[in-house]
């Protein structure tokens, strides 16, 4: 098989080069494992447990509670906006997702995800641009429950055809 010749390339060979390289709109830090309900908690979440589990050492909870009360300073807890948003029967699945453009909060991350490693906390990164339905949005930040099946499902299985409704 001879090299390809990206010399003689079309723009669409381009557009999808670029394409590949854009930044999603979304980001979310969470455990790889999931809790006892399921879920996968945020990078904040598996950070306060360990705090509040009494495992993180003086100098990581001094450096903990110092982040943790800039974050409360300078950010929105999407709670204290909307007490439904991570409600369980109204929002079921319901989590936050940090906007790309957000680089001073997602750059706090680094901190706790060194946090996170140095305890042995594994955790994985998230990136999409459909984190699911939005029910809360701000200048940073937003809570978005995961899509269902069927009511989210857009392809057919062959089998069936889906009416309009």
């Amino acid at each position: 098989m001879l090299p390809r010749d990206y010399s003689a390339a079309t723009p669409h060979d381009d557009e999808s080069r670029l394409a590949s390289l854009r930044v999603p709109r979304f980001i979310r830090f969470q455990s790889a494992v999931p809790n006892r309900r399921g879920m996968f908690p945020g990078v904040f979440a598996l950070a306060n447990g360990l705090a509040h589990a009494g495992a993180l050492s003086p100098d990581d909870y001094a450096w903990w509670r110092a982040a943790n009360d800039h974050g409360d300073a300078a950010y929105t807890d999407p709670s204290t906006v909307d007490p439904a948003c991570f409600d369980r029967e109204l929002n079921p699945g319901a989590v936050s997702w940090f906007k790309s453009t957000a680089t001073s909060l997602i750059s706090t991350c680094d901190g706790y995800l060194a946090l996170l490693d140095r305890y042995g906390v594994p955790w994985t990164e998230l990136r999409t641009d459909h984190p699911g339905m939005i029910v809360y949005e701000d200048d940073v930040q937003v809570v978005a429950t995961p899509y269902s099946y069927p009511e989210h499902w857009r392809m057919s299985d062959g089998r069936s055809r889906v009416s309009p409704g």
